[in-house]
């Protein structure tokens, strides 16, 4: 009963085949890191005195505070204000009345095509440069505000559309009006859908941070610059940097598995009691 329909089950010849695929693949990757490494120590990459920069408490205290640090105000900053427009979008477009959609579809469309690292350079010349009052700081987080509220607007709308139609239809029926049907039923369903896109898209916002490198914008590839320039160390540099990066995406993605498997699978029982049960999971 737990064998799939749709495909027939690997016979011993396939699976051998498999084990062999997989451990060809395994040994190629391994050479190809072999390869880098001794090419890398070859270069004298690995020795103490391009590494003590990390252990200097001084420089590493540069690093977290004004790499890392920012790197997350940043990202945060972001990500606030993405959520806040991309749900503002994403209902907009579901609106009935064309003077709020359209608008809302054309400003989603804009800012969807635009490069990220283009809207930097185009808010740094005209609101860095020629009014002097908004740093590399915030033109990194207006454009990526914009972006990853664009995209977001799209994940609010799929989600909104995703909750089953009979939800809306009962709160029609005993007379809620359609900004009580968006808000107070359908939102919170569609919420919980979203949660995984939504922690995946924080997750490019994060690594997007790092763009702000071309208009002088503070964060970890900032800090980089001034390391290497002094130790003559680029590779040590960029892998510290990738593994910082590293370590707080997946922070985030364990955050994401944890919200999913408390609200995702949440949905999954309410959506089966419904069937069955329907006056007993309303709340």
């Amino acid at each position: 009963m737990s064998e799939s329909i749709l495909y027939d089950a690997p016979g011993p010849r396939t699976i051998r085949r498999h084990r062999v695929y997989t451990v060809l693949t395994l040994v190629v990757i391994a050479a190809a890191f072999a390869f880098v490494v001794l090419r890398l120590a070859e270069k004298g990459q690995f020795e103490a005195d391009k590494w003590e920069v990390f252990t200097t408490p001084s420089y590493l205290r540069y690093i977290l505070v004004d790499g890392l640090l920012q790197t997350l105000k940043l990202a945060g900053a972001s990500i606030v204000g993405a959520v806040v427009l991309g749900l503002l979008l994403g209902i907009g477009k579901l609106s009935d009345h064309a003077v709020v959609r359209v608008p809302c579809w054309a400003i989603v469309e804009l800012f969807r095509a635009i490069p990220v690292v283009m809207l930097m350079i185009i808010f740094f010349y005209l609101y860095g440069i020629t009014r002097g009052t908004v740093g590399p700081f915030w033109c990194v987080v207006f454009a990526l505000t914009l972006y990853n509220g664009a995209v977001l607007a799209e994940v609010f709308r799929a989600g909104v559309l995703a909750v089953p139609r009979g939800q809306a239809e009962a709160a029609y029926a005993i007379g809620m009006r359609k900004s009580q049907v968006m808000w107070i039923v359908l939102l919170p369903q569609a919420i919980k859908i979203m949660i995984p896109a939504i922690i995946s898209q924080c997750v490019v916002t994060l690594k997007d941070t790092s763009l702000g490198y071309v208009i002088a914008a503070p964060g970890l590839t900032a800090v980089g610059k001034p390391l290497y320039l002094e130790f003559h160390n680029h590779v040590p540099v960029y892998i510290v940097i990738a593994a910082l990066y590293i370590v707080v995406n997946l922070l985030l993605t364990l955050l994401a598995t944890w919200i999913q498997r408390r609200f995702v699978g949440e949905q999954k029982v309410l959506a089966v009691s419904a069937v069955g049960h329907a006056d007993q999971t309303t709340v």
